[in-house]
């Protein structure tokens, strides 16, 4: 099954800079926000739960901005897996405007970790075969 998830996202007061244009870290958080989303309405791990013994950490980032997003412009936001490891998964992903123009692309390399001993340790941990099946449903 080949698909996207998808998000969209108006773009706030909150988000740009004093050039009127998005600046540059929220696309990032724009981002996260989207793996969240990801976690909890496809793959049913809600960070709220997930983040009391595991977490899945960005490790590895890659962003091309492409074209100035601008107060009150909607962006479509996908995500898709183009890898999944043993404990990894590799991401692309695309922010698009109204006019189908991108803002935003790249990849992003997120691992799947246990959190051990008050926080002190934390390490890979394989995905079961039941997020496994989830996270294919996003594989191009």
């Amino acid at each position: 099954m080949n698909n996207f998830f998808i998000k969209q996202e108006k773009i706030r007061f909150k988000h740009i800079d004093y050039a009127g244009i998005v600046f540059y870290p929220r696309f990032l958080e724009m981002l996260n926000d989207l793996v969240e989303d990801w976690f909890e309405e496809a793959l049913n791990r809600p960070f709220s739960k997930m983040h009391q013994t595991n977490g899945i950490p960005t490790v590895d980032l890659k962003v091309q901005f492409k074209k100035a997003a601008r107060l009150g412009d909607i962006l479509t936001k996908k995500l898709w897996v183009k890898h999944l490891g043993g404990s990894s998964i590799l991401c692309g992903f695309e922010f698009v405007d109204e006019h189908g123009v991108t803002c935003l692309e790249g990849e992003v390399t997120l691992v799947n970790v246990i959190i051990q001993d008050d926080r002190n340790s934390i390490k890979a941990e394989p995905f079961n075969e039941e997020i496994k099946k989830l996270i294919m449903n996003y594989e191009l």
